[in-house]
């Protein structure tokens, strides 16, 4: 949605996902395989993940987790040259908004398409975000250059900076648009899933407070970013045009390329002779079928997923994205028919992305230690409330009151941006929280996955809804309808909170079993 965002649900239409991780030392352990509960205490079940330590979990376990530079630290993070890596790539997902609103513009009004057609082509370009697991299984299994993390950063973002130009020079037609949006997913995407891999195996282990200021941090950054570049977007668009803007918007992918010299990662063989792996070993493994790998992978996620701590949580977010969004629907009313600007249009993706940081601060500073079952209730109860006032701008209501419809949509994206925000924070904590040792960025991406197919489903159905009831860009007479019944969609995952039982005493008992390793280790 570029004017108005569906309530209770995460501002960005690309779907992104982030992690976090916090600096700890690193516990020492055997080289080759390793065997480590996914969380043991008070006696609880636990289950066991075999893992290859000396591939997949090095360039994490391994990386600098010092004091930070200088001693300085962000959100209690230290800042080390890996974290500054980190939080450039979190801001450039944040700074690539500015082409955001261009795309927009360039379906509507070069390439014709109605909302309902609009909605589909956005839905197909974030398929690289539904794949996520191939991406990590590729980043955890199949070195590039001898790097299995800063190559294939790199690599993305010299892929993002293509597809950005291509867009400036060469695309004029809706197979273009699509291979080119998508090319411009599948960057954001992998590289996504790489940081992650790097971020998450610094979240585990500790407790829902801190995991929630990592989050912050990376969240933070991101809303940084979009600030940079919000207001500019809709002012450069009525100025230059979209062309213009999506060759500015190529040229910020190359930061990632930049980010992957600050990650500190030892080449492939390398690591094999710190590990003293015997040659025979080392080259049964490298000989390995890429398919037998893959299957091997496959039963280390069923073995986890199929734990109701993990699935249950995870089909609850699943359906929370998945109720049906008129965002599409209404960007072409506010330019068509309210006669919004694109330099206005810019103003509120800054009001959004202002909003957005706030919400970071507010989840940080007063929710991070709430319950989750209480955070979504609430957040679907009060959102569904506030989205309901979208109905006010649809009728003119707004107007009969003495409200223009321009500080109206300000202020009803401002406070269904904070709420978002505030709802959806505690999503990433508990995936990255529950993903085991060694499959890092596979484990979380396949969770990250499911949450964005609901993003796309929700897109989908947002799709058919407005074509059935028959809103194009020039009839909105059943704008009132789609909205309405979107909004009230919003309540029914509650039906579902009983799922989010396993995660509130899975961070009750994370925390004991954090504090009783900090007592052994005082002792």
């Amino acid at each position: 949605a570029t004017t108005l965002p569906s309530p209770v649900r995460p501002r960005r239409s690309a779907f992104h996902v982030v992690s976090q991780r916090t600096a700890r030392m690193p516990r020492r352990r055997p080289p080759g395989k390793t065997s480590r509960p996914l969380a043991a205490p008070r006696e609880r079940e636990s289950l066991e993940v075999e893992v290859e330590s000396s591939e997949a979990a090095l360039p994490t376990a391994r990386a600098d987790k010092g004091d930070g530079l200088a001693g300085i630290s962000l959100a209690g993070v230290p800042l080390t040259p890996e974290v500054s890596a980190i939080v450039l790539v979190y801001f450039v997902q944040g700074i690539l908004g500015l082409s955001r609103l261009a795309k927009d513009y360039f379906v509507k009004d070069e390439l014709g398409l109605s909302p309902a057609e609009a909605s589909i082509i956005f839905t197909i370009s974030s398929v690289p975000w539904l794949v996520k697991p191939l991406w990590g299984f590729i980043s955890d299994s199949v070195p590039l250059a001898g790097y299995k993390r800063k190559s294939y950063l790199a690599a993305c973002g010299f892929l993002g900076a293509g597809a950005g130009f291509s867009l400036c020079t060469v695309v004029n037609d809706v197979p273009g648009a699509v291979l080119a949006f998508t090319f411009g997913s599948l960057s954001t995407a992998f590289s996504d899933v790489v940081i992650d891999s790097i971020v998450v195996a610094r979240a585990r282990g500790e407790s829902q407070a801190l995991s929630g200021s990592l989050q912050s941090l990376c969240w933070g950054s991101v809303a940084i970013g979009g600030i940079a570049s919000s207001y500019f977007s809709g002012s450069l668009i009525e100025t230059y045009g979209t062309k213009y803007v999506f060759g500015v918007s190529a040229l910020f992918p190359l930061l990632i390329a930049c980010a992957a010299l600050l990650v500190r990662e030892d080449p492939v063989d390398e690591k094999k002779r710190a590990l003293k792996v015997e040659t025979a070993d080392a080259e049964a493994r490298d000989g390995e079928k890429v398919g037998d790998q893959l299957v091997e992978l496959g039963k280390k996620l069923w073995a986890v997923g199929k734990q109701r701590r993990i699935w249950a949580p995870t089909a609850f977010v699943f359906l929370w994205q998945a109720t049906p969004n008129p965002g599409t629907a209404m960007f072409y009313f506010t330019t068509n028919e309210l006669g919004f600007t694109p330099e206005f249009l810019g103003r509120v993706a800054l009001a959004r992305s202002v909003a957005a940081l706030v919400g970071v601060g507010v989840y940080n500073g007063y929710l991070k230690k709430v319950p989750l079952k209480k955070m979504f209730f609430w957040s679907a109860v009060v959102g569904t409330a506030l989205g309901l006032t979208q109905l006010m701008l649809v009728t003119g209501y707004n107007r009969e009151i003495g409200i223009s419809d321009q500080f109206f949509s300000l202020g009803d994206t401002v406070v269904l941006t904070v709420l978002g925000e505030v709802s959806f924070l505690p999503v990433l904590v508990l995936a990255a929280k529950i993903c085991p040792e060694g499959v890092e960025a596979t484990l979380f991406a396949a969770l990250m996955s499911v949450f964005n197919a609901g993003g796309a489903a929700s897109g989908a159905l947002g799709a058919a809804l407005t074509s059935y009831l028959g809103v194009t860009a020039e009839d909105f007479t059943n704008l009132f309808w789609l909205v309405l019944i979107c909004n009230l969609s919003s309540l029914m995952p509650l039906a579902g909170l009983r799922w989010l039982d396993e995660a509130d005493k899975e961070w009750e008992s994370e925390e004991d079993a954090v504090a009783a390793l900090k007592e052994g280790g005082s002792d």
